[in-house]
């Protein structure tokens, strides 16, 4: 008996679309050539703005494609966390006490051996100091016998100015002051999944048309993002990775391969009829700037009518 494959959740919150979990994060590049845009900061990281984390936020064509190839659910996140009952809450109350506890316990394991160390660097050089001054004492001594002077030898008893005095020892109080203070860690998850008050069961659309009744999608509703959606789907299925081309003047850029190996060939606009008008200083910018940028700018036409896709590439050259 074979089982059906296992839908990605796409986390649905603000119209936008999220994946949390790393693994599906792999899948979805690996296997089905959709990127998304990694949106999550990395806190300890001191580049993070260039280097982001979790989550991916999709393109809402993406997110369409990904559905309609029956490979994903949209979940509605918010309605998918439903209200904790008391007992959920204790006992996650508790399991953060107990979370606390070892951290504290840990801390002052650490913080005595820290301590037992620097008691022990500290005996060392204190031994040190106090041979030299014997030793220093010892010297003056000798030259008092020598010469006869009782005043060398008072000097020598006096205790020299200057030196440090062992600090009192730490009464039992302070110590339990002093880990009382430390400080803890509460690790909250990425993914809403582990909690047990998190249920997306009865928050998840295996269609478009049920995510738009839901009121949770609303992608696609207009003509312009119909031309979008066929043509991410066509591009898509000759085997092309897309990204996002408004940095060069387009709605896509489109790569032979992974982006992470190869370099974008086309950025791509998308007219949404074959009686879409373009202006000649339209053709000429898209020209110059694709040349520019070592691409060609790829003209998509969407035939709602035909569901089909025709193309044109645009490069500039120059003139004898």
């Amino acid at each position: 008996m074979s089982t059906a494959p296992r839908r990605i959740p796409l986390r649905v919150s603000n119209k936008k679309a999220f994946i949390w979990d790393v693994d599906d994060i792999a899948t979805i590049r690996s296997k089905h050539r959709l990127c998304g845009v990694l949106s999550g900061t990395l806190p300890h990281l001191s580049q993070q703005n260039v280097f982001l984390g979790v989550p991916l936020v999709l393109m809402p064509e993406e997110v369409v494609l990904l559905v309609e190839n029956e490979l994903a659910v949209l979940v509605d996140d918010v309605k998918a966390h439903r209200q904790p009952t008391s007992e959920e809450l204790e006992e996650w109350n508790l399991e953060q006490q107990e979370d606390i506890k070892r951290q504290m316990a840990l801390l002052e394991v650490k913080g005595a051996k820290e301590s037992a160390n620097a008691g022990r660097a500290m005996s060392a050089e204190a031994l040190m100091k106090r041979q030299a001054r014997e030793a220093k004492r010892a010297a003056k001594a000798k030259l008092a016998e020598t010469t006869g002077d009782p005043d060398s030898l008072g000097a020598m008893l006096a205790p020299e100015a200057g030196t440090p005095r062992p600090p009192p020892p730490r009464s039992q109080e302070s110590t339990e002051i002093k880990a009382a203070s430390f400080g803890h860690t509460v690790v909250i998850p990425a993914s809403s999944s582990s909690l047990p008050w998190y249920d997306p069961s009865s928050a998840s659309y295996s269609t478009i048309a049920s995510a738009k009744a839901a009121g949770i999608w609303d992608y696609p509703s207009t003509l312009q993002e119909r031309a979008r959606c066929g043509v991410f789907r066509s591009l898509w299925e000759q085997g092309y990775f897309m990204g996002g081309g408004i940095k060069f003047g387009g709605d896509y850029l489109v790569y032979p391969g992974d982006p992470l190996r190869y370099h974008s060939h086309f950025a791509a606009s998308v007219l949404d009829s074959p009686s879409s008008s373009l202006r000649p200083m339209e053709v000429v910018a898209h020209g110059r700037l694709g040349t520019a940028t070592k691409k060609a700018h790829l003209l998509c036409c969407w035939d709602d009518d035909k569901k089909e896709v025709s193309y044109l590439t645009i490069e500039w050259a120059g003139f004898g």
